[in-house]
């Protein structure tokens, strides 16, 4: 019977089959150690040569690292095995031999094992970050539909920008045309919300920014939910409610997972909402305090963000940003115009920002005016803007990136882990 390794638990004392490859192997005498992974986990399969004859066992001498492999024995529980679970094996077939693979149980450098990404994802450390990747896109897939919102994708290939023309990729599109790559579904999201009320949309964006800082990508995920008729103050605790949600999954089925990759959970395990929640003009304060050199009117950098973060023991939020270091369609602050109606919330552990949003700007004559302060091409826009002259209302949203939070969740040191093949500046390839 074929079973998964994630599933051996459920086989104690029955003969089973593994499908798989050779993560690693050791002998000992007349013996054996495979250790077998198969995508789903890895086990350790005890290979006697009274079990198997001589033959086989023989070839199991030579056979090396990835080489792809059939076990077949029976699941026997033993608490020092890791996971609680070993194969005796009666007979093990070679798919297919794999010799000298590049990655080996020595240390390598990180441009090395970037440039084997394609190999490196096979690793234990690598199969559990993705596995946490994957629960954390399946907890705010399931977040958004059991609160009645509606998944609407919006384009990859967009005409104009959505967070600043110096960061667009552009792309030769049909006729001389040219296209740029998706710095964010939100605007056609605004769209999706006026139609359906409560929408989300869920894809890769695309920034051309020349960072080399372990925070940065050039493809990289976000989920982007927009509501109707919301306040700044609905979509704070609708992003707190996110997050609590998703670290509480992750916390709940991947434990093994992090354990792998060595994660002190004591951080995640208080996440729970309310959280602190500071002005921005608050934040300043606190850094200037701190005899941190911080002027009022600009963006927080990572230090910034860094130290902010250190003063509370769970994610923080910080509201109402200048409107100078916003996009040019949030909707400024009564009173304040200096000042938006905007939200950022800043993940614990100095992992920075992992969710950005806001009110959006639902009064026509600004939003033209906004337009032209930023030098934006109107006709890019005028299907934006007729969003403000048929059935305007108040509206808000915001935008959580994937591999932030997976990043922050599983304790990584740069973005590069949590997706299967970054990009970066320079770095294209595999």
């Amino acid at each position: 019977m074929r079973v998964y390794i994630e599933d051996i638990a459920r086989h104690d004392g029955e003969s089973v089959t593994i499908q798989g490859w050779l993560a690693n192997r050791r002998s000992s005498g007349k013996i054996h150690f495979l250790q077998v992974r198969d995508g789903s986990g890895f086990i350790q399969a005890v290979v006697s040569k009274a079990a198997v004859g001589a033959e086989a066992f023989a070839r199991l001498d030579h056979l090396g690292q990835e080489s792809a492999i059939v076990v077949h024995g029976t699941v026997r529980a033993d608490a020092r095995a890791p996971g609680g679970y070993e194969i005796d094996a009666a007979g093990v077939d070679v798919v297919s031999e794999a010799h000298d693979y590049p990655i080996t149980p020595k240390e390598h450098g990180v441009d090395y094992l970037l440039d084997h990404r394609h190999l490196w994802i096979r690793s234990a450390r690598q199969h559990a970050v993705l596995r946490v990747r994957h629960e954390v896109i399946d907890a705010v897939r399931d977040y958004f539909n059991s609160r009645g919102f509606v998944l609407a994708d919006t384009p990859i290939f967009t005409p104009s920008a959505c967070e600043g023309t110096t960061t667009l990729f552009p792309v030769a599109y049909f006729e001389d045309r040219t296209a740029y790559l998706t710095q964010s579904g939100q605007l056609y999201n605004e769209a999706n919300a006026m139609a359906l009320g409560r929408v989300y949309c869920f894809g890769p964006t695309f920034r051309a920014e020349k960072s080399k800082t372990r925070r940065h990508l050039t493809e990289f995920w976000m989920v982007e939910p927009e509501v109707a008729y919301a306040t700044l103050d609905d979509i704070v605790v609708l992003a707190e409610g996110l997050v609590v949600e998703v670290v509480a999954r992750v916390l709940d089925r991947r434990q093994r997972e992090l354990a792998t990759l060595e994660r002190d959970t004591t951080t995640l395990e208080r996440v729970r909402a309310p959280f602190p929640r500071l002005t921005y003009d608050d934040a300043a304060d606190r850094l200037r305090a701190q005899g941190l050199p911080f002027d009022w009117g600009g963006d927080f950098g990572s230090p910034d963000e860094t130290a902010l973060s250190a003063m509370f023991d769970r994610p923080l939020v910080v509201t109402g940003y200048p409107s100078a270091v916003k996009a040019f369609y949030f909707k400024p602050q009564p009173g304040r115009p200096e000042v938006s109606l905007s939200v950022d919330v800043l993940a614990p552990e100095g992992y920075g920002e992992i969710i950005g949003g806001g009110e959006r700007l639902d009064d026509l004559a600004l939003l033209e005016q906004r337009i032209a302060d930023h030098h934006l091409p109107p006709e890019a826009y005028e299907w934006y803007l007729d969003l403000r002259r048929f059935g305007s209302v108040p509206h808000a949203g915001f935008g959580m990136g994937i591999e932030r939070v997976v990043s922050w969740i599983c304790g990584l040191e740069h973005l590069r882990e949590a997706i299967p093949y970054p990009r970066m500046l320079h770095r294209l390839t595999p």
